[in-house]
């Protein structure tokens, strides 16, 4: 793999894994060093579906843009449309990168993980 981005990314998730015993941050480090053609895609209607008002929610892979969220979330993904992220803001919610997501909630506890 010759993303460092990507490489950092899954250091960081497993530091904070062994730091706060949370296993999520170890599951996501895992999935975000798969091939990318083993990520998978969610749309915004089955995230609507699965969720409720102020839920944190992590997608490792793509968020796609069809359909829409009824209800404020918190979403952190390693892609998202332009369409989605539309969306999701102009509904009051909000997007969040993994470090800030880690800060928040070091153990994990509280956020969904998705997929």
């Amino acid at each position: 793999m010759t993303n460092q981005v990507v490489i950092r990314m899954a250091r960081e998730l497993k530091k904070a894994s062994n730091k706060n015993n949370a296993p999520i941050w170890a599951k996501l480090a895992e999935y975000a060093l798969k091939p990318s053609i083993a990520r998978r895609d969610i749309n915004l209607n089955r995230i609507s579906q699965l969720t409720k008002e102020n839920d944190t929610i992590v997608f490792p892979g793509k968020v796609l843009g069809t359909g829409n969220v009824l209800h404020k979330i918190t979403l952190c993904s390693f892609s998202i449309s332009n369409s989605a992220a539309t969306k999701i803001i102009e509904n009051g919610g909000k997007l969040i990168s993994f470090s800030d997501l880690i800060e928040q909630n070091p153990t994990g506890k509280g956020v969904i993980l998705l997929g």
